[in-house]
């Protein structure tokens, strides 16, 4: 395991409470905070950011959600427990983040607009960005996972 490289967050500050701002923010949104923070920790799972996927999987287990849903995030597509909803975002923070194409296509954007309104949608956008740049911060950083029992 490595140590920390540099505290990001003392040494910038007012950029760390801005990015945490916008975490609450979006967090508020009329997402909810259950589907935001299912995203976040699908990012952070493509991304591979040990830290993020720690904090975020303990916040769904300590905000009720269901552990097999959250230990079966990274295969959703192949398990019935997300609704068209949730799939309809999963699939766009996905596409958002890998950009392998250098567009998220039509394919996964156009059935967002059968489950979220333009704001929703927007607001998805910014929970998908914010999460990715969290995690390059802690990933470049290395950001260390706390060692720590989950809860049961």
């Amino acid at each position: 395991m490595s140590s920390l490289r540099l505290p990001y967050y003392s040494l910038s500050p007012a950029a760390y409470r801005a990015l945490a701002a916008a975490e609450t923010a979006v967090e508020a949104s009329p997402l909810g905070k259950q589907l935001v923070r299912l995203v976040f920790l699908r990012v952070s799972q493509i991304n591979g950011c040990a830290f993020c996927v720690d904090k975020h999987a303990r916040d769904l287990i300590r905000d009720g959600e269901d552990f097999q849903r959250i230990n079966s995030l990274s295969t959703w597509r192949e398990t019935g427990f997300y609704t068209a909803r949730e799939r309809a975002a999963l699939a766009w923070a996905e596409a958002a983040t890998r950009l392998e194409h250098g567009e998220v296509p039509d394919g996964v954007f156009l059935p967002l607009k059968e489950h979220f309104t333009e704001q929703e949608i927007s607001d998805l956008g910014f929970a998908t960005a914010l999460m990715n740049a969290w995690n390059r911060m802690a990933i470049g950083f290395r950001q260390p996972v706390a060692r720590a029992a989950f809860p049961d």
